[in-house]
């Protein structure tokens, strides 16, 4: 009798195993499923942009891709990609050394000061220096009464490369000192007992270990610079983004689509040159971690800190001053640019609808990312990047192709969706998904798999048991996504503008308005509070632990 109870035991063990099996196999395959709509969702509207450029006459195509107004927008974007990219560098690995490998004096002030300036909007650091530095600027009133009676020309290139640097090289700050901090010094111990001298030994040691981190930033700071708009329009200076936005304004969508066409080539030349560095090189030096012995400076110890002082002076600090000065010389010259808290509430709006949806469709894509090693979950994954890739003001011109070709056919009961809240909140989807990918998949992977299959051989269907464990288990994680989505949503310029429904006003469509008048006062408020809102965000961002989205 004891016998045949312990049969049928191993018989309904044995069939409950199996049961789960199945139930895994069909979820594996509804979540397959589910992924790969997700995807197509967010590439397909981009096809729209392809759509528009091939039905342009090819006569027409010629005159507008080989005019000489082509090539400069080409050089002007390459020169300035090429210019953030290079001073992100110059600024950036310094500063990582400065503060994990030096006695640097206050170095932990400094370690989190140089990294604030990441969440300072380019554009409203853009024309903060136009204000600081401008022909009739503060600096200008400070120093005419000592004789000087002009400042070095703000405006044009080299004004838009330094300002985006300002607010770039924390990329590549940040990507270089997490690599210094993981680097084994007692490698460059053994460098010096073989007689090399200091330099040599960074430049034998560090530098090679330190090479791939800092690629990774500089492509971050590269990605930014040729996809920013509102620094090169406050700047003066004609690129893509600057071009595609008035020709898009001034109706000629024939030439918008040209240019948004080359910029997205651009990009992916960007992304492929970076893929093949990468493909090569190699990682010298250990990762042990060992922190040793900090570098002494010597005589250079407070010199040194010249660099993070003026850094945090010019991107912090010039522009707290000058929203400062604005706040207070406020006055009523024109009364329609003043801000309205329901302009913050609309911002905030639109901000947590995109941070909840895109939470939503990232979870099932980290899911099956991290718990499938198939191709079809690596292209997935992959394919949801593609929005984050493409810079605002292209994405946004290809929904707006969007929208009108799918009002064009007249769907019977359709609803409308150019110039919606819906379409809106989409592109911020499409565009800040993958922040919330990056931060979910991690802590995805942090789950120990065995206590999921502890929740089914318990009885819990495949979605009980996410639910009821995974879920909670990466709720941190989902936290730190929301809020890196929710943050770049604030800041989001160039999708804004042109997707927002007519009266449709944000912070950030409120400092345009501002600045696009010259009445920069009207500006001060919500550029204060896009910055506080932008800290806060950073806040909770950082207490989750999800810097892995950054």
């Amino acid at each position: 009798m004891r016998d045949a109870r312990t049969i049928l035991v191993a018989v309904r063990s044995r069939f409950g195993s199996v049961r789960s099996r199945l139930g895994s196999l069909e979820t594996s395959r509804g979540l397959a499923l589910l992924c790969v709509g997700i995807a197509l969702a967010f590439v397909l509207p981009l096809s729209w942009l392809v759509i528009e450029a091939v039905t342009v006459d090819p006569e027409r195509t010629r005159e507008l891709l080989f005019r000489w107004r082509t090539a400069e927008i080409l050089l002007n974007s390459l020169l300035l990609m090429g210019g953030v990219t290079a001073l992100s560098i110059l600024i950036g690995v310094p500063l990582a050394y400065l503060t994990t490998r030096t006695d640097l004096p206050f170095r932990r002030f400094f370690t989190v000061a140089v990294a604030l300036p990441l969440v300072v909007p380019s554009y409203v650091g853009a024309f903060s220096f136009v204000s600081a530095f401008g022909p009739q600027g503060e600096f200008h009133d400070l120093l005419a009464p000592l004789g000087v009676e002009r400042l070095p020309e703000i405006y044009g290139l080299h004004g838009a490369i330094v300002v985006i640097t300002l607010y770039t090289y924390p990329y590549v700050y940040l990507t270089a000192r997490a690599s210094l901090l993981s680097l084994d010094t007692t490698l460059i111990e053994a460098a010096r007992t073989l007689d090399h001298t200091r330099w040599e030994a960074f430049r034998r040691v560090t530098l090679p270990h330190i090479r791939p981190a800092t690629a990774a930033g500089a492509l971050l700071a590269a990605l930014y610079a040729i996809s920013d708009f509102g620094t090169p329009a406050i700047m003066r200076v004609s690129v893509f983004t600057q071009q595609i936005y008035v020709e898009y304004n001034a109706f000629g969508q024939e030439y918008a689509a040209m240019l948004s066409l080359q910029l997205l080539a651009v990009v992916l030349v960007v992304l492929a040159l970076e893929q093949r560095i990468r493909s090569t090189r190699s990682v010298e030096g250990g990762t042990g971690g060992r922190s040793g012995t900090p570098v002494s400076l010597g005589r250079w110890r407070w010199p040194a800190t010249l660099l993070p002082v003026g850094v945090v002076t010019l991107a912090l600090v010039v522009p707290v001053w000058i929203l400062g000065l604005w706040l207070v010389r406020a006055d009523a010259g024109r009364p329609s640019l003043a801000f309205e808290w329901s302009f913050a509430l609309n911002s905030a709006t639109v901000a947590l609808a995109a941070a909840a949806v895109a939470v939503l469709a990232a979870l099932p894509i980290a899911y099956f990312a991290a718990r499938d090693s198939s191709p079809l979950a690596a292209v997935t994954e992959r394919v949801t990047y593609v929005g984050f890739a493409v810079p605002g003001i292209v994405l946004a011109l290809a929904l707006v192709y969007f929208g009108a070709g799918y009002e064009a056919l007249e769907i019977p009961y359709a609803p409308r969706i150019y110039q919606t809240i819906p379409l809106l909140v989409f592109a911020y989807v499409i565009r800040f998904t993958p922040q919330a990918v990056g931060t979910l998949r991690s802590g995805v992977l942090q789950v120990d798999p065995t206590i999921v299959e502890a929740a089914r051989t318990l009885g819990e269907t495949p979605g009980g048991a996410f639910r009821r464990v995974t879920l909670r288990l990466i709720a941190p994680s989902v936290t730190a996504g929301a809020a890196l989505v929710f943050l770049t949503t604030m800041k989001e310029l160039p999708v804004t503008l042109i997707l927002r429904p007519t009266g449709f006003e944000t912070i950030v469509t409120q400092i345009w308005r501002a600045q696009e008048a010259a009445y920069f006062q009207y500006a001060a408020v919500p550029a204060l509070l896009l910055l506080v809102i932008s800290g806060l965000s950073m806040v909770v961002l950082l207490s989750q632990g999800g810097q892995e989205g950054l």
